[in-house]
Parts: structure tokens; sequence; C-alpha cells
């Protein structure tokens, strides 16, 4: 009998740099490159264990004397939206959500663009080029949809592409236990309508129609005022050195 052995992914660490979210600290990632037919696998054992992808890498903070980013994901059987999550709801319901292949396009673009430039103007991404967006979008081997969230017109839903304003987009694996929101961006201009929040119910109401158990956020860091929002979307669990922990908010 042949019995086929499926290599062990190579691990690597990148060189000490500034941390993004806390400042005078420095940050290291480990990481793996998701290829090859065990990739989707690999994806969602990575994730599970923490780990983010970025187009066909998996990567994890390694660094020596912090350990601030925690990986967060939503319980999705127990999930209640508060009021101001029902309201962003009440506010978006003339847009229609599609979802497709992992393809980028020139509309996603602009608008990717659009959202860098507004909230994002000295981060990692800000000069990012339309070849590094469709890298971006295109380069996985793993179960990859992009969701667009346009602004309804009338005939939209007949038409097989909605001819709607764009206004948000969501890269999204699908995994065996739930949903990764890989990277998403709208328009920064709508603030009245909290597309950022719409968009993660809308992927715990996808995850929920799929029977899948939790939708995954990425890292939480405590004390960066931009990954604050993460922790509002309860119950939740973070993984922490005993494993995945249901976390109690601080009391009020």
């Amino acid at each position: 009998m042949n019995t086929q052995v499926h290599p062990s992914p190579q691990f690597f660490m990148t060189a000490p740099a500034p941390c993004p979210y806390l400042p005078g600290q420095t940050e290291r990632k480990v990481f793996t490159h998701l290829v090859g037919q065990r990739a989707p696998e690999m994806n969602d054992i990575l994730t599970q264990g923490g780990f983010r992808r970025s187009q066909n890498i998996a990567y994890r903070p390694a660094c020596e004397n912090c350990r601030a980013c925690v990986s967060v994901r939503i319980i999705v059987d127990e999930f209640e939206p508060t009021k101001s999550m029902k309201r962003a709801v009440a506010g978006n319901t003339d847009l229609l959500a599609k979802e497709y292949p992992a393809e980028p396009s020139t509309e996603q673009f602009a608008l990717f663009r659009q959202y860098l430039d507004s909230r994002h103007q000295k981060g990692g991404m800000s000069d990012m080029t339309v070849l590094d967006y469709a890298m971006m979008i295109e380069d996985t081997h793993v179960n990859t949809r992009i969701i667009e969230y346009r602004i309804r017109e009338e005939g939209d839903g007949i038409a097989e592409k909605p001819a709607g304003r764009l206004v948000a987009v969501a890269l999204t694996d699908s995994m065996a236990d739930g949903l990764s929101m890989v990277y998403s961006y709208y328009d920064p201009s709508l603030t009245d309508r909290s597309l950022g929040t719409f968009m993660i119910l809308d992927h715990i109401r996808r995850a929920k129609a799929k029977g899948l158990p939790h939708v995954y956020l990425g890292y939480w860091v405590e004390g960066s005022r931009k990954m604050t929002y993460k922790t509002r979307f309860l119950p939740q669990e973070h993984l922490l050195m005993q494993g995945w922990t249901r976390y109690t908010p601080p009391a009020e």
C-alpha cells in the first residue's frame, strides 16, 4: 500500500521592524507559504492557530517582548447585535451585496485608493499600486471570495452584475469553521452608514446561513484605538496561551 506523505510547511522569521500599532515597540512575524493542494487545509489550521493570510502567505506576530496582538473570532450562533448595530443594518437596507470569485477590477481599486488616502495615509499599504492590489486579491490558493456592496438601483437583481454605485468591498476566506475577513474597505465619505460595522454584521449573517460557527476578525491590540471596534461584536473568543477563551469585556 502506498502512503502519500505531505511535507510539513516551512516557517520563516521576518527582520525586526517598527510596530504599526504601539509606539516604541518592535514587531517580528513568523510566516509560511500557502501553496499547493493542501493550502486550504493549512489555512484552516493556521487561522485557528492565530495566523492571518496575506496573498499566499500565512503570518503571525512573534515579537520578543510583546504579546499585545490577540486573534479574535465572533461566536456566530450566540451573537446579539447592539442597538447601534441594528441601526447600521436599518441604514443600509438599500445596499445590494453580491459574492464573486476573487478577481480585481478598476472600480474596486478606485474605491480602495479613496479609502487608503482617507484612512491610512501613512500605513504600510499607502503606496500600493493597481498591480499590488491585483496581487492582494488574486494571489490565493485557498477558498477566497470577494463581496461587493452597491447602492441598489432599479433593475438590480435581474442582471448578473448590479449597476449601482460601489461603496464597500470585502475579501473573505471561507473555511471549515467560519469566515475569515482578510481585508475590507469602503467609501470613507459615507460616515453615516457605518459600513465597516455593516460588513461585519453581513459576514455574521452569511456564516450563520452556512452553518459556520465563527467569523474571524484578525488581531485585536489592546491600547490601539484603530482596533477598538473589534471587541464590540459579542460574544467572542480570544486566542490566549491556554487556547481560545471567551472574552469578558471590562466593566464600565
